[in-house]
């Protein structure tokens, strides 16, 4: 394999976005373990004590995630995130008003490998307070990131609150509105078709947040974002075949899928983890009305779901050609 260098020359501004984004990488994917890590020498060496402390307040403070988190501006007002955005570059665009006194039901798609648009655009400042002032967004993740010593408290600063039912709820149930919860409807799961070019979208059989969005009266709110399967390459692996079968399988067990993705390095773009420089641009469509029903029939969010999927496909139809995206292709519901 021939391998292609980056050039000496780049302009610094560049390269600090490079050392945002090799940052964020490294949290995704490795921070967790470190945390972790660091907990049992902690625990194992002479400091157990200061370990024994934060056990203490892992029990005092374990229902915060499922409780609206903890964040902190400062965190999500680092300047590591402006460069971390321009990388790509990512952009929110709005295409409606958000009334601030309803709640919402964001629901994002698609999953993409990890979420770039999801996390730059929800869980940094000030790309979505600037267009959608007195609203307050909380992305959802999954529960088990919350058992991890230290790292929990780093996401829950950035706004990022627990994926379960008494977590949404409690967003949701706001009584002035102003709240916004942030969902990636295809979950782990969708991220195993993350390849460049895919328009393939695990919902159909996803109607949990739509029973939400009923109990709570939450209006829904549809969230495409262009470019998301575009960050990385991934290893085929075609449904039925031996490696799909493995991920889906270990998927099951753990919770979360693995996909076996690449892109470039930090100095040459032939072979990597760092994401490809494509743009991201999360299109905010329109809110879907939602009248609150304590006790919705099957019938009823099955109709709904029909409804918000009809308006997915028509945020997508309407802005395709601005980003690249041919004519002749459309989403696909599994």
């Amino acid at each position: 394999m021939k391998v292609e260098f980056a050039p000496i020359n780049i302009p610094l501004k560049r390269r600090i976005q490079t050392v945002a984004v090799l940052q964020w990488i490294f949290s995704f994917l490795l921070l967790a373990e470190f945390c972790c890590g660091f907990f049992v020498i902690l625990i194992l060496g002479n400091f157990w004590f200061l370990a024994v402390l934060y056990l203490l307040w892992l029990y005092l403070d374990w229902e915060t995630p499922c409780a609206g988190g903890r964040r902190s501006q400062w965190v999500r007002g680092w300047t590591v995130w402006k460069y971390f955005r321009e990388y790509f570059p990512i952009h929110l665009i709005k295409t409606s008003e958000l009334n601030p006194n309803h709640n919402y039901l964001l629901g994002f798609h698609p999953h993409g490998v990890l979420v770039a648009g999801a996390f730059g655009n929800f869980c940094t400042d000030p790309p979505f307070k600037n267009l959608f002032p007195g609203l307050t967004p909380y992305l959802h993740i999954m529960p088990i990131w919350f058992g991890c010593p230290f790292f929990r408290e780093y996401i829950m600063s950035a706004g990022m609150v627990s994926a379960s039912k008494e977590s949404v709820s409690h967003v949701l149930n706001n009584k002035g509105g102003g709240h916004a919860s942030v969902i990636v409807i295809g979950g782990a799961e969708e991220s195993l078709n993350a390849h460049p070019g895919s328009l393939t979208l695990n919902i159909l059989k996803r109607k949990g947040f739509i029973k939400m969005a009923l109990k709570h009266g939450a209006h829904l709110v549809p969230v495409f974002s262009f470019g998301e399967n575009e960050l990385f390459k991934q290893v085929a692996n075609p449904k039925g075949s031996r490696l799909r079968n493995v991920q889906e399988k270990l998927q099951k067990i753990m919770g979360f899928a693995l996909p076996l993705f690449h892109a470039r390095g930090v100095f040459q773009y032939s072979f990597g983890l760092i994401p490809y420089r494509q743009p991201i641009n999360t299109v905010v469509g329109s809110p879907i009305p939602v009248k609150q029903n304590l006790n919705p029939t099957t019938e009823e969010i099955d109709q709904l779901h029909a409804l918000y999927l009809q308006k997915l496909k028509k945020l997508f139809e309407e802005h395709k050609s601005n980003y690249g995206i041919p004519a002749h292709k459309s989403l696909i519901f599994e």
